[in-house]
């Protein structure tokens, strides 16, 4: 872990592009016919519990938090979700823990090494203990020799996978905090959830 937190826990803010798959059970049993729907755009993270997902395609949208309270921002409907601090799901903040370079993860988390990938890059399979809500395990692919984390998928329960290939390049950003607020456009539909 040391190498990973060098690479990440000790930097002031990162930024890098990231491509998003949702699987379900249903689409893994179809196989190949069933194609699920890929979102790309950029991610950006400032420790402790900052983060901004800037989603460009397949549409623009804003998910962002500064841990006290979350947005998700939908252009297309004109529409920005607003929940409270205690509904932030629990892969959000995993994936602040995993940029800060797997901050605390040996307390809350049984890591197993599972081999490597095509490419040589480790797999790491993290699972929470005591387990979690609905997330069954965590595979984290990272490069050996930088210690970049190329991919995190999230397994839940029920069988459905999120998937985050990360970009090649990360750059250090020094982001002021209130880059992670955020306020609705004129006329936009406010929604408390």
């Amino acid at each position: 872990f040391e190498g990973i937190r060098k690479t990440y826990g000790l930097v002031p803010g990162l930024s890098f592009t990231y491509e998003r798959e949702v699987i379900s059970k249903s689409m893994t049993m179809l196989g190949e016919q069933a194609k699920p729907e890929v979102a790309t755009g950029v991610i950006y993270y400032k420790a402790p519990h900052f983060l901004k997902f800037q989603q460009e395609t397949p549409t623009k949208e804003i998910l962002v938090t500064d841990g006290n309270v979350l947005w998700w921002y939908i252009q297309a409907k004109n529409q920005a979700h607003r929940y409270s601090s205690h509904q932030l799901s629990q892969e959000l903040k995993l994936l602040g823990d995993i940029f800060q370079g797997l901050r605390g993860v040996e307390q809350s988390f049984v890591i197993l090494q599972k081999g490597e990938d095509e490419k040589g890059a480790l797999i790491l399979e993290v699972t929470p203990s005591p387990s979690w809500g609905d997330i069954d395990h965590i595979d984290l692919t990272i490069t050996p020799e930088t210690f970049h984390i190329r991919k995190v998928e999230i397994y839940n329960l029920l069988g459905g996978l999120t998937r985050f290939k990360l970009g090649d390049t990360i750059k250090e950003e020094r982001f002021k905090d209130d880059f992670f607020s955020f306020t609705p456009p004129p006329g936009t539909r406010v929604i408390e959830e």
